[in-house]
Protein backbone atom coordinates (compact mmCIF):
# COMPACT_ATOMS: atom_id res chain seq x y z
CA UNK A 1 0.00 0.00 0.00
CA UNK A 2 1.43 3.67 -1.28
CA UNK A 3 0.82 6.13 1.80
CA UNK A 4 2.48 8.97 -0.47
CA UNK A 5 0.84 12.19 -0.22
CA UNK A 6 -0.08 13.99 -3.63
CA UNK A 7 1.35 16.88 -5.18
CA UNK A 8 -1.46 18.76 -3.89
CA UNK A 9 -1.38 17.18 -0.70
CA UNK A 10 2.67 18.27 -0.30
CA UNK A 11 2.32 21.96 -1.73
CA UNK A 12 -0.52 22.48 1.46
CA UNK A 13 2.16 21.65 4.17
CA UNK A 14 4.68 23.41 2.34
CA UNK A 15 2.19 26.53 2.13
CA UNK A 16 2.03 26.17 6.37
CA UNK A 17 5.49 25.57 6.90
CA UNK A 18 5.97 28.95 5.03
CA UNK A 19 3.32 30.94 6.81
CA UNK A 20 4.37 29.41 10.31
CA UNK A 21 8.08 29.43 9.42
CA UNK A 22 7.61 33.32 9.07
CA UNK A 23 5.28 34.21 12.10
CA UNK A 24 7.97 33.59 15.00
CA UNK A 25 5.80 30.65 16.52
CA UNK A 26 7.86 30.22 19.35
CA UNK A 27 7.46 33.67 20.42
CA UNK A 28 3.32 33.13 20.19
CA UNK A 29 3.91 30.15 22.14
CA UNK A 30 5.95 32.14 25.03
CA UNK A 31 3.06 34.36 24.92
CA UNK A 32 0.63 32.09 25.25
CA UNK A 33 1.79 30.53 28.16
CA UNK A 34 2.46 34.29 29.50
CA UNK A 35 -1.38 34.84 29.59
CA UNK A 36 -0.76 36.98 26.24
CA UNK A 37 -2.81 35.43 23.06
CA UNK A 38 -2.35 38.44 20.52
CA UNK A 39 0.47 36.40 18.96
CA UNK A 40 -0.99 33.31 18.69
CA UNK A 41 -4.48 35.05 17.32
CA UNK A 42 -2.61 36.22 14.17
CA UNK A 43 -0.71 32.45 14.02
CA UNK A 44 -4.75 31.07 13.87
CA UNK A 45 -5.42 33.78 11.20
CA UNK A 46 -2.99 32.38 9.31
CA UNK A 47 -4.29 28.96 10.06
CA UNK A 48 -7.43 30.55 8.33
CA UNK A 49 -6.58 31.90 5.32
CA UNK A 50 -5.12 28.55 4.66
CA UNK A 51 -7.88 26.56 5.11
CA UNK A 52 -6.63 24.84 7.94
CA UNK A 53 -10.00 25.54 9.90
CA UNK A 54 -11.99 24.39 7.80
CA UNK A 55 -10.70 21.21 6.78
CA UNK A 56 -13.72 18.89 8.02
CA UNK A 57 -16.05 21.48 7.82
CA UNK A 58 -19.32 20.34 5.50
CA UNK A 59 -19.09 22.89 1.74
CA UNK A 60 -22.44 23.84 2.72
CA UNK A 61 -21.03 25.58 5.48
CA UNK A 62 -17.99 26.99 3.21
CA UNK A 63 -15.87 23.66 4.53
CA UNK A 64 -13.67 22.17 2.50
CA UNK A 65 -14.83 18.72 3.44
CA UNK A 66 -11.29 16.99 3.60
CA UNK A 67 -10.30 13.36 3.44
CA UNK A 68 -8.48 12.70 6.90
CA UNK A 69 -5.68 12.39 5.27
CA UNK A 70 -5.79 15.56 4.29
CA UNK A 71 -5.88 16.97 8.21
CA UNK A 72 -3.00 14.43 8.92
CA UNK A 73 -1.03 16.47 6.80
CA UNK A 74 -1.90 20.04 8.06
CA UNK A 75 -1.86 18.47 11.86
CA UNK A 76 1.42 16.90 11.63
CA UNK A 77 2.79 20.38 10.19
CA UNK A 78 1.37 22.17 13.61
CA UNK A 79 2.79 19.99 15.62
CA UNK A 80 5.74 20.85 14.07
CA UNK A 81 5.90 24.34 14.69
CA UNK A 82 3.99 23.55 18.07
CA UNK A 83 1.17 25.72 17.47
CA UNK A 84 -0.38 26.98 20.95
CA UNK A 85 -4.17 26.97 21.16
CA UNK A 86 -6.76 24.15 20.91
CA UNK A 87 -5.73 22.78 17.27
CA UNK A 88 -6.94 18.91 17.91
CA UNK A 89 -10.44 19.90 19.72
CA UNK A 90 -11.32 22.80 16.84
CA UNK A 91 -9.65 21.77 14.17
CA UNK A 92 -10.39 18.12 14.62
CA UNK A 93 -12.86 17.22 16.94
CA UNK A 94 -15.56 20.17 17.24
CA UNK A 95 -16.46 20.03 13.12
CA UNK A 96 -17.42 16.26 13.95
CA UNK A 97 -19.69 17.45 16.89
CA UNK A 98 -21.14 19.71 15.07
CA UNK A 99 -21.87 18.29 11.78
CA UNK A 100 -24.66 19.70 10.03
CA UNK A 101 -24.98 22.40 13.03
CA UNK A 102 -25.10 26.65 11.34
CA UNK A 103 -21.99 27.30 14.31
CA UNK A 104 -19.62 24.95 11.87
CA UNK A 105 -19.39 28.18 10.14
CA UNK A 106 -18.01 29.81 12.18
CA UNK A 107 -15.28 27.05 12.68
CA UNK A 108 -14.33 27.02 8.76
CA UNK A 109 -14.35 31.31 8.93
CA UNK A 110 -11.87 31.21 11.63
CA UNK A 111 -14.46 33.52 13.56
CA UNK A 112 -15.33 30.61 16.24
CA UNK A 113 -12.32 28.56 18.05
CA UNK A 114 -14.09 25.61 19.73
CA UNK A 115 -12.55 23.55 22.63
CA UNK A 116 -13.93 20.19 23.78
CA UNK A 117 -14.01 17.88 26.89
CA UNK A 118 -14.97 14.51 26.58
CA UNK A 119 -14.27 12.65 30.12
CA UNK A 120 -13.12 10.19 31.34
CA UNK A 121 -10.71 10.11 28.75
CA UNK A 122 -10.82 14.21 28.16
CA UNK A 123 -11.79 15.16 31.24
CA UNK A 124 -10.77 18.73 30.45
CA UNK A 125 -10.89 21.31 28.10
CA UNK A 126 -7.75 23.08 26.85
CA UNK A 127 -7.11 26.58 26.72
CA UNK A 128 -10.85 27.17 27.26
CA UNK A 129 -10.14 30.60 28.12
CA UNK A 130 -8.87 31.03 24.90
CA UNK A 131 -11.96 29.38 22.77
CA UNK A 132 -15.14 30.91 21.32
CA UNK A 133 -17.11 27.76 22.28
CA UNK A 134 -16.60 25.07 24.64
CA UNK A 135 -18.36 21.62 23.98
CA UNK A 136 -18.63 18.91 26.60
CA UNK A 137 -19.27 15.64 24.98
CA UNK A 138 -20.99 12.47 26.57
CA UNK A 139 -22.45 9.48 25.01
CA UNK A 140 -23.83 10.41 21.77
CA UNK A 141 -24.64 13.91 22.77
CA UNK A 142 -23.30 17.44 23.23
CA UNK A 143 -23.99 20.38 25.26
CA UNK A 144 -22.44 23.45 25.55
CA UNK A 145 -20.31 24.01 28.90
CA UNK A 146 -18.55 26.80 31.27
CA UNK A 147 -15.30 27.18 31.88
CA UNK A 148 -13.94 26.48 35.32
CA UNK A 149 -10.98 26.03 37.68
CA UNK A 150 -7.90 25.84 35.64
CA UNK A 151 -5.28 23.48 35.97
CA UNK A 152 -1.45 23.90 34.90
CA UNK A 153 -0.47 21.44 32.54
CA UNK A 154 3.17 20.40 32.35
CA UNK A 155 3.05 22.62 28.59
CA UNK A 156 2.48 26.02 30.18
CA UNK A 157 1.04 26.81 26.98
CA UNK A 158 -1.83 24.43 27.12
CA UNK A 159 -4.33 25.22 30.07
CA UNK A 160 -6.44 22.55 31.43
CA UNK A 161 -10.30 23.66 32.39
CA UNK A 162 -12.83 22.17 34.60
CA UNK A 163 -16.20 22.27 32.65
CA UNK A 164 -19.90 22.69 33.37
CA UNK A 165 -22.69 21.62 31.07
CA UNK A 166 -24.70 24.32 30.68
CA UNK A 167 -26.78 23.61 27.47
CA UNK A 168 -29.62 21.18 26.07
CA UNK A 169 -28.31 17.80 24.57
CA UNK A 170 -27.69 17.65 20.95
CA UNK A 171 -27.06 14.69 19.45
CA UNK A 172 -23.72 13.89 18.10
CA UNK A 173 -21.00 12.01 16.76
CA UNK A 174 -19.33 11.45 19.75
CA UNK A 175 -17.09 8.24 19.18
CA UNK A 176 -16.12 9.38 15.58
CA UNK A 177 -14.99 12.80 17.19
CA UNK A 178 -12.61 10.82 19.71
CA UNK A 179 -10.79 8.73 17.10
CA UNK A 180 -10.73 11.94 15.11
CA UNK A 181 -9.19 13.29 18.54
CA UNK A 182 -6.91 10.57 19.14
CA UNK A 183 -5.79 10.73 15.11
CA UNK A 184 -4.97 14.71 15.14
CA UNK A 185 -2.77 14.36 18.54
CA UNK A 186 -1.34 11.42 16.62
CA UNK A 187 -0.12 13.10 13.71
CA UNK A 188 0.96 16.40 16.13
CA UNK A 189 3.19 13.98 17.90
CA UNK A 190 4.65 12.63 14.51
CA UNK A 191 5.01 16.20 13.53
CA UNK A 192 7.10 17.43 17.19
CA UNK A 193 9.45 13.92 16.31
CA UNK A 194 10.43 15.38 13.17
CA UNK A 195 10.63 18.54 14.36
CA UNK A 196 13.09 17.77 17.53
CA UNK A 197 14.93 15.17 14.98
CA UNK A 198 15.80 17.95 12.65
CA UNK A 199 16.80 20.85 15.47
CA UNK A 200 19.31 17.59 17.00
CA UNK A 201 21.12 16.93 13.30
CA UNK A 202 21.46 20.39 12.62
CA UNK A 203 23.10 21.32 16.56
CA UNK A 204 25.71 17.92 15.89
CA UNK A 205 26.81 19.81 12.91
CA UNK A 206 27.91 22.16 15.02
CA UNK A 207 28.59 21.59 18.16
CA UNK A 208 31.76 20.09 19.18
CA UNK A 209 33.55 18.22 21.69
CA UNK A 210 37.00 16.53 21.93
CA UNK A 211 37.83 18.45 19.06
CA UNK A 212 35.48 16.63 16.63
CA UNK A 213 31.48 17.56 15.82
CA UNK A 214 29.69 15.45 17.62
CA UNK A 215 27.65 14.18 14.64
CA UNK A 216 30.83 12.70 13.35
CA UNK A 217 30.82 9.94 16.54
CA UNK A 218 29.08 6.80 15.80
CA UNK A 219 26.96 6.60 18.77
CA UNK A 220 25.34 10.10 17.92
CA UNK A 221 24.91 8.72 14.51
CA UNK A 222 23.22 5.75 15.67
CA UNK A 223 21.03 7.39 17.81
CA UNK A 224 19.91 9.71 15.70
CA UNK A 225 18.75 6.81 13.20
CA UNK A 226 17.02 5.59 15.65
CA UNK A 227 15.00 8.39 16.08
CA UNK A 228 14.47 8.24 12.55
CA UNK A 229 13.42 5.22 11.98
CA UNK A 230 11.11 5.75 14.67
CA UNK A 231 9.03 8.60 12.77
CA UNK A 232 9.18 6.71 10.03
CA UNK A 233 6.97 3.73 11.17
CA UNK A 234 5.21 5.82 13.26
CA UNK A 235 3.79 8.10 10.41
CA UNK A 236 2.31 5.11 7.90
CA UNK A 237 0.47 4.31 10.78
CA UNK A 238 -1.12 7.51 10.98
CA UNK A 239 -2.13 7.96 7.42
CA UNK A 240 -3.34 4.48 7.87
CA UNK A 241 -5.36 5.18 10.95
CA UNK A 242 -6.41 8.64 8.33
CA UNK A 243 -7.51 5.99 6.10
CA UNK A 244 -9.59 3.69 8.12
CA UNK A 245 -11.84 6.59 9.45
CA UNK A 246 -12.85 7.50 6.27
CA UNK A 247 -13.80 4.05 4.93
CA UNK A 248 -15.16 3.81 8.14
CA UNK A 249 -13.51 0.39 8.76
CA UNK A 250 -14.58 -1.77 11.47
CA UNK A 251 -10.75 -2.12 12.93
CA UNK A 252 -10.62 2.24 13.33
CA UNK A 253 -10.23 2.11 17.08
CA UNK A 254 -7.31 -0.33 16.55
CA UNK A 255 -5.58 1.59 13.76
CA UNK A 256 -5.84 5.15 15.62
CA UNK A 257 -4.53 3.46 18.74
CA UNK A 258 -1.93 1.95 17.01
CA UNK A 259 -1.28 4.88 14.92
CA UNK A 260 -1.17 7.27 18.80
CA UNK A 261 0.98 4.31 20.66
CA UNK A 262 3.51 4.92 17.77
CA UNK A 263 3.35 8.53 17.49
CA UNK A 264 3.44 8.99 21.37
CA UNK A 265 7.04 6.55 21.03
CA UNK A 266 8.62 8.08 18.63
CA UNK A 267 7.96 12.04 20.16
CA UNK A 268 9.54 10.83 23.34
CA UNK A 269 12.46 9.06 21.62
CA UNK A 270 13.03 11.89 19.59
CA UNK A 271 12.80 13.76 22.57
CA UNK A 272 15.19 12.04 24.88
CA UNK A 273 17.81 12.07 21.64
CA UNK A 274 17.50 15.40 21.35
CA UNK A 275 18.08 16.73 24.97
CA UNK A 276 21.00 14.21 25.45
CA UNK A 277 22.29 15.40 21.49
CA UNK A 278 21.49 19.88 23.13
CA UNK A 279 22.83 18.80 26.79
CA UNK A 280 21.73 20.98 29.28
CA UNK A 281 20.86 23.82 27.12
CA UNK A 282 18.02 22.14 25.20
CA UNK A 283 16.35 22.42 28.27
CA UNK A 284 16.68 26.05 29.05
CA UNK A 285 13.62 28.22 28.71
CA UNK A 286 15.07 30.46 26.13
CA UNK A 287 15.85 27.34 23.58
CA UNK A 288 13.32 26.72 21.11
CA UNK A 289 13.93 22.49 21.74
CA UNK A 290 11.99 23.09 25.05
CA UNK A 291 8.78 23.83 23.75
CA UNK A 292 8.95 21.06 21.88
CA UNK A 293 10.10 18.82 24.86
CA UNK A 294 7.11 20.30 27.38
CA UNK A 295 4.70 20.17 24.49
CA UNK A 296 5.47 15.86 23.80
CA UNK A 297 5.09 15.31 27.12
CA UNK A 298 1.31 16.84 26.98
CA UNK A 299 0.67 15.35 23.82
CA UNK A 300 1.50 11.94 24.85
CA UNK A 301 -1.45 11.58 27.64
CA UNK A 302 -4.16 14.26 25.54
CA UNK A 303 -7.03 11.96 24.12
CA UNK A 304 -5.96 8.89 25.56
CA UNK A 305 -2.77 7.88 27.51
CA UNK A 306 -0.55 5.11 25.56
CA UNK A 307 -1.74 2.41 28.42
CA UNK A 308 -5.18 3.32 27.33
CA UNK A 309 -4.51 2.81 23.76
CA UNK A 310 -2.19 -0.27 24.12
CA UNK A 311 -5.04 -1.80 25.44
CA UNK A 312 -7.49 -0.74 22.88
CA UNK A 313 -5.16 -2.16 20.17
CA UNK A 314 -5.30 -5.65 22.34
CA UNK A 315 -8.92 -5.22 22.40
CA UNK A 316 -8.94 -4.89 18.36
CA UNK A 317 -6.82 -7.95 17.99
CA UNK A 318 -7.92 -10.29 20.34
Amino acid sequence: MNFEIDEQQRDFAASIDAALGAADVPAAVRAWAAGDTAPGRKVWSQLTDLGVTALLVAEKYDGIDAHPVDLVVAAERLGYWAVPGPVTESIAVAPILLADGERSAGLASGDLIATVALPPQVPYAVDAEFAGLVLVAGDGTIQDGQAGAVHDSVDPARKLFEVTATGTDQPADTQRAYEFGVLATAAQLVGAGQAMLDQSVSYAKQRTQFGRVIGSYQAIKHKLADVHIAVELARPLVYGAALSLAEGSPETARDVSAAKVAAADAALLAARSALQTHGAIGFTQEHDLSLLLLRVQALRSAWGDPTLHRRRVLEGLS
